[in-house]
């Protein structure tokens, strides 16, 4: 199979798709719920609007469960619908338990997002394949550059995007993109003809959201952080929302107005969470069905 260069990639107009509308979203006349498939914008791939995340503190929260009640947790939200799952390179061990959560679900009932560190001298071929032998995959639906925090990290990643490409060549990789913290990285995603995916700090009040420092203690500024959201939406980019509830903070009224403000306000097209019990599974469902309703 034939390797793309990103140049040839964007020359190619393989990026190219059908332009979402922006601003705050209509919502269609048909009952709207958590576990919706819709489709993240260019990228096409479809995915459960509610997904679970392996990454609360850095993927101890899910760690410390050990396998046998993660794969429960698992199994729980895959039989309540969720069918979106992600992980990184940076979560430790999350790769391997969470292949083994999903171990003999058909490959095609469910989605499967990873996330990898831009090293340099490390070979993106390489490192994709390793964690796609780790999470028991034959590919990723979704593979992201990792936590992005710079305003030149476009250009700082020319190789790894390259890389990317060559995998989704390869048929280790379906659809890619970027996840970004801090506002000089957020403001290069508008306009950039690489990505298909977006994901972005989005909650209702700021918390662990984006400021010009990208790990201030502080609020971040969520009025540009809609404003880049929407951008990327015209650009036909998927949003995938993180850090709805504050990396946890936030309490039960709080991760309700989260969640109407990410999907009615935002706009984004699916959110990922982190649980430990399936009450917090049972608790996102129900909080995303409300804010659809």
């Amino acid at each position: 199979m034939a390797r793309y260069t990103r140049r040839e990639f964007l020359k190619t107009g393989l990026v190219a798709g059908a332009i979402i509308g922006a601003g705050s979203l209509p919502l269609s006349a048909q009952p709207e719920t958590a576990t919706d498939w819709v489709t993240l914008g260019k990228s096409n791939v479809k995915v459960t609007r509610l997904a679970f995340g392996t990454g609360s503190m850095g993927g101890r929260v899910q760690r410390d469960l050990g396998q046998e009640e993660f794969t429960r947790q698992v199994r729980y939200a895959y039989d309540r619908g969720i069918r979106f799952f992600e992980t990184a390179e940076s979560y430790g061990d999350m790769h391997r338990m969470l292949g083994v959560a999903l171990k003999g679900i058909p490959r095609e009932n469910y989605r499967l997002m990873s996330k990898v560190t831009t090293l340099e001298g490390v070979d993106p071929i390489a490192k994709i394949d390793e964690l796609r032998k780790l999470a028991n995959t034959d590919y990723f639906d979704i593979m992201l550059l990792h936590y992005q925090h710079t305003g030149t990290w476009p250009q700082d990643t020319l190789r790894w995007q390259d890389g990317i490409l060559e995998a989704e060549s390869k048929k280790m990789v379906v659809s890619h993109g970027a996840s970004v913290h801090g506002l000089p990285a957020l403001r290069q995603m508008p306009g950039n003809k690489w990505l298909q995916v977006a994901m972005i700090r989005v909650n209702h009040n700021g918390t662990k959201m984006d400021a010009e420092n990208y790990n201030t203690p502080g609020l971040g500024n969520v009025n540009e952080v809609v404003e880049h959201v929407r951008q990327v939406r015209q650009d036909g980019m998927g949003v995938i929302s993180m850090k709805l509830v504050g990396e946890g903070v936030f309490n039960h009224e709080d991760r309700q107005r989260a969640m109407r403000f990410a999907f009615r306000n935002a706009g984004v097209n699916s959110v990922t969470l982190g649980y430990k019990s399936t009450g917090e599974i049972d608790e996102a469902i129900q909080n995303l069905n409300l804010a659809l309703a």
